[in-house]
């Protein structure tokens, strides 16, 4: 009996551990920057990201490109260190490193042992693509014919049209619908991407996250560290509001593939939006939540019509999309679209039930913890919580945020800001017509 006591107390307690939510810090480091650090000694591992107001969304617009060359060279020569030497350096000591990049960040991030000689050769070669890049020409000249090759082999894939005449559509000329093409990439010079960085990568918009095993005094000079010789900035750090009523409206490209891709949508939510909770549980009803989702139940297993379908909302800075997206089989495309679109329009309509509210509630929260089960999703968190002036409390606060989602804030959410009538539709791999009118 004494044995199943113990055993239950430590089922308890590693249940109560594995639920617990890391302890965010936050300061402004004397450069400017803003840092949030999880302190975790579990693993001697080490991870840092350090974002920026530097996506795509940044792009002039007659220089469309620019951020994401810019982003990608910063491990592609130092002031102090060759490309080559980079990576050398990197490998020698296990370190991995990234850029990564979206319409609203870009940065570079890094994952290294916390013993100090690794940790501090990591750092040193972090501080010197994040402060010093040069952007040498020669690299950007291969640069340019690679992001060139990946356009023109992207241009033939109906996945890459479907997604690029979907943004134009539902964005128009704003920055979160903008892409660069060929031509654009080409005009691209090294003067370009110099300014770009003087503008964008400043000290003073940056957002250090580190999680991992160093303390509070190890955290704060490490963020000086990489950030301290930052250039000043003074680029935008805001992208302009989407225009949010677009009007409906139907593309149907033409393509070789045996599928047709379907997307429809309309501009949705942005990362602080009041609704953002009730839509985020509602959309898992809609079309988030796998097989236990009304648009997989409706397309998939009553009819077979595509072997996925789903939704969900896109939240940045400003309004990101709402979309809606499946593949099938050209000669059922138009009826899988005509159900697509009856189902999200009696969602709407009718709302979701008690019933269907609280099971989607409960696979949320029992998932939560498999969002926070490793440094890097931690580190993630960090960032997306620094850069977009989310609560500390943010991890905290989830699972009775969600929890205390009502069907009325559901079905309330959805009518004032999801309209069917008003959605783009893209279908690439469109049906081929016979000369009586109907698809072949």
């Amino acid at each position: 009996m004494f044995a199943r006591i113990i055993a239950l107390f430590l089922l308890s307690t590693f249940a109560a551990t594995a639920w617990a939510t890391p302890k965010i810090q936050h300061w402004q480091s004397a450069s400017g920057a803003q840092v949030y650090f999880v302190e975790d000694h579990d693993l001697p591992m080490l991870d840092v990201a350090v974002n920026f107001p530097a996506g795509s969304g940044f792009d002039a617009a007659d220089k469309p490109g620019v951020a994401e060359l810019a982003n990608g060279m910063l491990d592609l020569g130092t002031e102090a260190l060759s490309e080559d030497e980079v990576g050398r350096r990197m490998a020698d000591i296990g370190a991995q490193y990234s850029n990564f990049a979206d319409p609203d960040r870009a940065g570079m991030s890094v994952r290294t042992l916390s013993s100090a000689r690794e940790r501090d050769a990591a750092l040193a070669v972090l501080a010197q693509m994040l402060q010093h890049p040069v952007f040498p020409e020669s690299v950007l000249q291969r640069e340019k014919a690679r992001v060139i090759a990946a356009l023109q082999e992207a241009a033939t894939r109906p996945e890459s049209i479907a997604a690029k005449a979907f943004g134009k559509a539902v964005f128009g000329t704003h920055p979160y619908g903008e892409y660069a093409e060929v031509a654009d990439i080409e005009k691209i010079q090294r003067s370009d991407l110099e300014a770009f960085y003087r503008a964008h990568y400043g000290a003073r918009s940056a957002v250090v996250a580190l999680m991992g095993d160093i303390t509070r005094a190890q955290a704060e000079a490490i963020a000086q560290q990489l950030t301290a010789s930052l250039p000043p900035g003074g680029g935008a750090t805001q992208i302009a509001p989407v225009q949010m009523s677009i009007q409906p409206s139907e593309q149907r490209i033409a393509h070789p593939a045996s599928q047709s891709h379907i997307l429809i949508g309309a501009p949705g939510i942005a990362r602080n939006d009041p609704d953002y909770f009730p839509l985020y549980v509602g959309n898992y009803i809609l079309g988030g939540g796998g097989f236990v989702s009304r648009l997989m139940n409706e397309i998939r297993e009553k009819r077979g019509l595509a072997y996925s379908v789903y939704s969900y909302f896109m939240p940045m800075q400003q309004a990101g999309a709402f979309q809606i997206g499946l593949q099938t089989k050209k000669e059922q495309a138009d009826e899988a679209l005509r159900l697509a679109r009856e189902t999200l329009r009696e969602f709407v309509e009718k709302g979701v039930t008690p019933a269907e509210l609280q099971a989607a509630k409960d696979n949320i929260v029992n998932g939560f913890p498999l969002r926070i089960d490793s440094n890097r999703k931690i580190l993630e968190y960090l960032s997306v919580i620094g850069f977009y002036g989310l609560p500390l409390t943010y991890l905290d606060d989830f699972v009775a945020r969600v929890n205390a989602v009502t069907v009325a804030q559901v079905n309330g959410a959805f009518k004032r800001r999801v309209h069917p009538e008003a959605m783009a539709t893209i279908m690439v791999g469109a049906p081929e017509m016979t000369g009586n009118g109907s698809a072949k």
